[in-house]
């Protein structure tokens, strides 16, 4: 998704990219957290990397490319990161669960093979896992 078709004129000044995503574009996917960007909930990603839309105006990202969790399909088809958190049933809640992916989403990008230490950095700050990513069972050879 582009924010380039909208015009500027059509924000205002005080809400955010969080809340333009959920309540005009109808793009739910994008948890509404603790809007201090702390929770991550709000995760998307802004030209490929990780941002927190509760922290950004849109008139910040206008000429930028978002992405949300409902972004990552492609003709129909989940993304394979999204595939097996289903298949694995990883969601916990599933209320962290779209920051988590686009966060996952977003390394892959950049490090197909990502060492152990990358996983842990990409993904350290996601809370709603308890104890942080250190009690997550990330296979051996990664």
């Amino acid at each position: 998704m582009s924010m380039e078709n909208v015009e500027k004129s059509q924000f205002r000044y005080t809400i955010t990219l969080l809340e333009v995503l959920r309540e005009d574009l109808g793009l739910i996917g994008t948890k509404h957290g603790c809007e201090l960007g702390e929770c991550r909930a709000c995760t998307v990603l802004i030209d490929g990397q990780p941002s927190l839309s509760c922290l950004v105006l849109p008139v910040e990202v206008q000429e930028s490319e978002i992405t949300t969790i409902e972004g990552v399909e492609t003709n129909g088809h989940l993304h394979p990161l999204r595939e097996t958190f289903a298949e694995l049933g990883a969601a916990q809640c599933g209320y962290c669960t779209p920051g988590i992916l686009l966060s996952g989403i977003a390394l892959l990008r950049h490090h197909p093979q990502p060492t152990r230490a990358q996983m842990q950095e990409a993904l350290a700050a996601v809370p709603g896992i308890p104890g942080s990513t250190r009690q997550w069972k990330l296979p051996p050879s990664a």
